[in-house]
């Protein structure tokens, strides 16, 4: 830690410096950024480019008073910092300590839980007209991504902020990059925006040069001044902000500690929108992250002299899942010239980087655009091409109305690759892919499946692209079994699971990458003498009810596991069948997630607090089976009473 960062434990202590020391502090917070996400992980890229800007904000504003809204989220290390939470920096990311992304549970400096692309604007024009409702006298500060304006939902609030015309700040943050790099029409109009700046510097030029024309020069800056709006017009891509209502200041140097201050000085007490278009460089300050963005958006823990990552942890021959759908849809691609893939802004995050290279014209990248890509793909299958969406659980969620009423009422053959199905770790609640089982499994038409391990995805998917409708192949972060990979590809029978194990004295019926630690535990209760049989369900729609109620029928027990919220899933969907089957004397155990929100951490711990890891499963279903066995004996000894007693 830097001999001035260690002297600030506020941002009281922040406006005490002059602006040689907050460059210097700027220097020490990127260092010190850099030695905690090193070790831990987390978003470093983006961190490193809004030092500067954070320390300016903070310096100029008064936030217990005002309100600052970080879009996402994922850049709020500097806000952290400087906001009483530098010494318990070193737990970010790790169980029971602090979250990536703002919280307002953690501080009074957070404003708005985020972690989600997009929301600042419509949260920032909520607090803006609430305080003008209220008659209070603050201000209101959006910092967006360029990226976070390809979405839907952020130009919403674009278009009622300036609609409404209250007072609030919206700082364009422009590093070209979201987690990828950015695409599509807003991208390139930041980037005209960018260049346009010639025109500003000539222009400024030209005032100074007339100003010094003895006589005339008064009479020429008039004439010039009349026509300032029409060459602004032409050169300056800049006034379409204006002509949504709101006062359009930049582009500026986002790095450039002196002009941010003295410019957010003057925009302090201005009414109405503004809109302050700052540039700024992704990674900042560490030349692996300057280098290599996309990988240092969200990186692991790292070397910080070589930029190389540390060893995750789990079998060195076992790929990820994300690796092996990325080469599976190439395979299958390679003989099918209809398919085509989709992403929100997340190529490389969900393995589609080799086929974006592989198949140019058959990949689409739509931005922060989860809704979008959704219908896109429903207007792709319409003219007869095979879409697979590639997106993570958690923000598909964002999509759900384009599931239900684009896809699912026309029946459409869209595959869809989910990838960070359950719990996937430190970034969190906004990040768990906990509901996507009963989210999806409530959508007529819709086949959803869970492969046990990678090379099941495989075949899955292959299954899934020629299944002619609607089919989700959801899947784990992180690194897979590392089973062996069968070819070719084939079909899976729809509908179809599997007894992985014969048992006596109940069944584990279990999906997904529950399926490997209930068939351990079965193996170790074995040995103690309870004998299980182990399903893999394999689809939860539609649900083998066959084969599940044949070995509820035989076995007398059900423990059902699932990485889903109970309600409304795996285990929901089992009991309804045991209600439509007349089993309800059937004793049943749901092991899944409660109705809780689930913090971040690493996978294991939360495994374990919340009941799924192997040791817990062993321990719950060990006592189920005691338990039932007891009752079942209490059951028979009363009936053998009643019988005596009858004669």
């Amino acid at each position: 830690m830097g001999k001035i960062l260690e002297r600030v434990n506020s941002p009281k202590d922040i406006k005490k410096l002059n602006t040689k020391k907050l460059k210097e502090l700027a220097g020490e917070i990127r260092s010190f950024i850099i030695d905690t996400v090193s070790v831990n992980g987390g978003h470093l890229a983006s961190n490193l480019g809004v030092v500067e800007l954070t320390l300016a904000l903070h310096y100029v504003f008064d936030f217990k008073k005002d309100r600052l809204i970080w879009d996402v989220g994922h850049q709020c290390y500097t806000h952290k910092i400087i906001t009483g939470r530098k010494d318990s920096f070193h737990t970010l990311r790790q169980y029971r300590g602090l979250s990536g992304f703002p919280r307002i549970q953690e501080s009074e400096y957070d404003h708005l839980n985020t972690g989600h692309s997009s929301t600042s604007i419509s949260a920032a024009l909520g607090m803006a007209v609430a305080r003008d409702q209220l008659g209070e006298d603050n201000q209101i500060i959006a910092v967006c991504g360029d990226g976070a304006l390809t979405a839907g939902v952020a130009l919403e609030g674009l278009n009622q902020a300036g609609h409404l015309k209250r007072r609030m700040i919206l700082i364009l943050n422009d590093n070209e990059m979201s987690i990828g790099k950015n695409v599509g029409g807003i991208a390139g109009y930041l980037n005209r925006i960018i260049a346009g700046q010639f025109y500003i510097r000539f222009h400024r030029k030209l005032k100074k040069v007339l100003k010094s024309i003895p006589l005339i020069g008064k009479t020429l800056l008039s004439i010039a001044g009349a026509l300032e709006h029409l060459i602004k017009r032409a050169f300056v891509p800049g006034m379409l902000f204006e002509e949504l209502g709101y006062r359009y200041i930049g582009p500026e140097d986002g790095h450039n500690i002196d002009g941010l201050i003295k410019t957010l000085r003057n925009l302090k007490n201005i009414e109405g929108p503004v809109i302050l278009h700052i540039v700024t460089k992704k990674g900042k300050g560490y030349k692996p992250a300057e280098e290599r963005m996309e990988t240092f958006h969200g990186a692991a823990p790292f070397d910080i002299k070589t930029g190389q990552f540390k060893n995750a942890g789990g079998k060195p021959t076992a790929p990820k899942y994300t690796d092996v759908f990325g080469k599976a849809i190439c395979d299958i691609a390679k003989k099918d010239r209809k398919i085509v893939a989709i992403t929100a802004a997340m190529r490389e995050g969900t393995g589609l980087k080799q086929f974006s290279e592989k198949y140019p014209d058959r990949f689409f990248d739509v931005g922060i655009a989860e809704q979008h890509a959704v219908t896109f793909a429903v207007g792709l299958a319409l003219q007869g091409l095979k879409p697979v969406v590639a997106i993570y659980s958690t923000f598909l969620q964002r999509a759900f109305d384009q599931l239900v009423h684009d896809v699912s009422l026309m029946n459409l053959p869209i595959t869809f690759a989910i990838d960070r199905g359950g719990i996937v770790g430190a970034d969190g609640p906004t990040h768990h892919g906990t509901y996507d089982l009963s989210y999806l499994r409530m959508i007529p038409h819709f086949v959803l499946s869970a492969p046990r391990d990678e090379n099941e995805l495989r075949h899955l998917l292959y299954t899934g692209i020629h299944s002619g409708g609607p089919f989700a192949v959801r899947y784990p972060r992180g690194k897979a079994i590392g089973v062996q990979m069968s070819s070719p590809l084939r079909k899976i029978p729809v509908g179809k699971g599997e007894i992985l194990r014969h048992g006596t004295d109940g069944v584990m019926i279990a999906v997904g990458r529950m399926i490997y630690p209930a068939l351990e535990a079965a193996e170790k209760l074995e040995v103690e003498g309870v004998s299980l049989s182990v399903v893999d369900a394999r689809f939860v729609k539609p649900l083998d009810e066959e084969l599940i109620v044949s070995e509820i029928e035989k076995t007398g027990r059900v423990i059902t596991l699932e990485d889903n919220v109970l309600a409304g899933g795996f285990g929901s969907l089992i009991s309804e069948i045991m209600v439509d089957k007349k089993l309800t004397s059937v004793p049943l155990d749901r092991i899944g997630l409660p109705d809780v929100e689930i913090e971040h951490g690493d996978v294991i711990s939360l495994d374990k607090k919340y009941g799924i890891n192997e040791e817990s499963i062993l321990r719950r279903v060990r006592k189920f089976v005691s338990r039932t066995k007891r009752r079942a004996g209490t059951i028979g000894q009363k009936a053998n009473l009643r019988v005596i007693k009858g004669k």
